[in-house]
Order: C-alpha cells, then sequence, then structure tokens
C-alpha cells in the first residue's frame, strides 16, 4: 500500500512539475529531468549499447521533451508519453547510422501465426540468468525494432498496451516483435554455447546452462 501511495505522490509532483514547465517554469524542468533522467538513459543504454551515444541521445530526449511539453494533455502517463519520445529520438538516431530498420506494420503482416500466449518461464530464465554483458551484447545484435520492443517489454517492464502506445503499433505487432526478438536472442546464446562448446572447455557440456 505504501509503494502505491508513494506511487501516486509522484504521479502528482509529476502533474504540478508538468504545469509549470509548459509556463516555462526553467526549475520545474530541472526537477522533471532529475525524477526521469536515470531511466530514459538506462532506455537509451539498452537500446544502443554505447555509454556515449546513450548519454547524447538522453540530453537530445529531453531537448525534445522542452520543446514539446507544452504539447503534453495529460491522455497517457507522463513517463509513457517521455519514453515515446526516447525511442523516436534512439530509432531515428540508428537509422542516421544506417542500421537495419525493421518495418513494424511489415513484420505484422508478415506474421502468419497467431499470438498463443506470454513466452513464459524459459524466455523469463533469459533474462534473469545471463550475465549482463552477454545480454547487453545480445540485445545490440537485435533489429532496432525488435530491440525496442524487447528492452521496453523485457527489461523496462511494460505491457504490451503501453508498448503500443509507445511504440505507434498494435498490441499483436508488439507481441509478435517480442516473441521475434526472444527467438532471435536464443538462437544467438545457442550459436555462443556452441561455440564455447568447440572450444573444448572441459567443464562445458551443451546442456549445463539453465539445468533441465
Amino acid at each position: 500500500m505504501s509503494a502505491q501511495k508513494h506511487a501516486g505522490a509522484g504521479v502528482a509532483r509529476d502533474a504540478q512539475l508538468i504545469a509549470r514547465a509548459q509556463r516555462g517554469d526553467e526549475e520545474a524542468f530541472a526537477a522533471l529531468y532529475q525524477a526521469h533522467n536515470r531511466r530514459v538513459y538506462s532506455l537509451c543504454l539498452r537500446m544502443t549499447g554505447n555509454v556515449a551515444e546513450a548519454e547524447d541521445l538522453t540530453q537530445e530526449a529531453f531537448l525534445q521533451l522542452f520543446r514539446k511539453i507544452s504539447t503534453f494533455r495529460g491522455e497517457s502517463a507522463f513517463s509513457t508519453w517521455l519514453h515515446r519520445l526516447a525511442v523516436n529520438v534512439v530509432l531515428m538516431h540508428l537509422r542516421k547510422k544506417g542500421l537495419s530498420q525493421i518495418s513494424l506494420d511489415e513484420t505484422e503482416n508478415s506474421q502468419g501465426d497467431p499470438i498463443k500466449r506470454d513466452y513464459g518461464d524459459n524466455d523469463r530464465r533469459l533474462v534473469g540468468s545471463i550475465d549482463r554483458i552477454a545480454l547487453t551484447q545480445a540485445i545490440g545484435e537485435l533489429p532496432p525494432g525488435y530491440r525496442s520492443v524487447f528492452v521496453l517489454h523485457d527489461i523496462e517492464g511494460y505491457e504490451h498496451n503501453e508498448i503500443a502506445e509507445i511504440m505507434n503499433c498494435s498490441v499483436g505487432n508488439s507481441k509478435s516483435q517480442l516473441h521475434k526478438a526472444r527467438l532471435k536472442l536464443r538462437e544467438w546464446f545457442q550459436q555462443r554455447q556452441q561455440s564455447s562448446v568447440k572450444k573444448g572447455s572441459p567443464s562445458t557440456t551443451p546442456d549445463s546452462p539453465g539445468g533441465g
């Protein structure tokens, strides 16, 4: 209950700061930055895998916020709206770098099988049991579209309806992207494991990680 009260107080405080920032109050904007910059930086870092780029993109996201905060109408949570700005900034950056961009609409139309379930224990273990460096490296190998949904859902903890709002896509599309991202990550770790086995580590067998 105390956590709920704390969250409610945070939302109320944000609402006051937003109203002041929309009137041009620089101190209120600075307070919003202090309250949200760490999570935005974490999101940028997960999506780029590069500390310097994440720092620059975090600053760019808050610059966009400064320019656009007058357009915030409270129709979604402020954190969702802010993360949408940040995701757009990162994706624009990745496009400029020339990385292959997965079209969300394209992948949804090409998805033949319906999403039957929210992939469970094995996929949850994927995030929990893998060392952070390897996971960061693996996420960096994902196409940006897959990477965005995976980071938002499995790392940042957003629900599919929130991701759909952030990414401007459908809920089914978000689920499809997440499923494909997890499949690619699983393939990446299987290849990594097979490579380790081939190198002849005496204590490593193909079935050793994760148990049964």
